[in-house]
């Protein structure tokens, strides 16, 4: 095995734990439906989490041609893929006896959700600029466009409680994670 496939083997395991978060916290919904009360912006934040962390496995797989790892750059990735599981994490607290449903927890812990949110949208740049400045450049315009769209959304997201914001929001970036995944990776790799 090569370095790739060590830091990758690493990063796998948290995605899929950030998998296993939602698949659970998703099955406790089925499982227990009036348990604690739906909402669907929510939800849709649930969908683009899961999204997100499957396709960011693929994505990485372009850090295959980086031939030096270093120990920043190793914890720098593994950091990434850490911030991803919160995001998941937060999404399905193990405790919900302090919320009034879904609503109420989300709404109560946006600034945390949002502000990881920004933050692994950093990290992103990040990551794709490590990937050579060839895979940045062939990104085109509309990175960086939706890293800034993303970035702001999530500045505002995080003080609002506008939840009409919130939805319209969650499917802006639902759909430019659909976009991303169809534009730029036809082909994973």
């Amino acid at each position: 095995m090569n370095t790739y496939e060590y830091v990758a083997v690493l990063t796998s395991i948290i995605i899929g734990l950030s998998i296993t978060q939602l698949l659970y916290g998703l099955a406790q919904i089925v499982q227990h439906p009036g348990r604690e009360s739906v909402y669907g912006t929510h939800l849709i934040w649930v969908a683009y989490m899961f999204f997100t962390v499957v396709w960011w496995w693929g994505w990485q797989i372009a850090l295959g041609s980086v031939e030096v790892w270093s120990l920043g750059l190793y914890l720098y990735v593994t950091c990434y893929a850490v911030i991803l599981y919160f995001i998941c994490a937060l999404l399905f607290p193990s405790d919900m006896g302090d919320y009034d449903g879904y609503r109420d927890y989300f709404l109560s812990m946006r600034r945390w959700f949002f502000g990881l949110l920004a933050l692994a949208y950093v990290l992103d740049l990040g990551d794709t600029l490590l990937k050579g400045s060839d895979y940045f450049k062939s990104l085109g315009l509309s990175y960086p466009l939706i890293v800034i769209l993303v970035l702001l959304g999530s500045v505002f997201a995080a003080f609002s409680r506008n939840e009409q914001f919130h939805r319209g929001f969650a499917l802006v970036a639902l759909g430019t994670q659909v976009y991303q995944a169809v534009a730029y990776n036809a082909t994973i790799g």
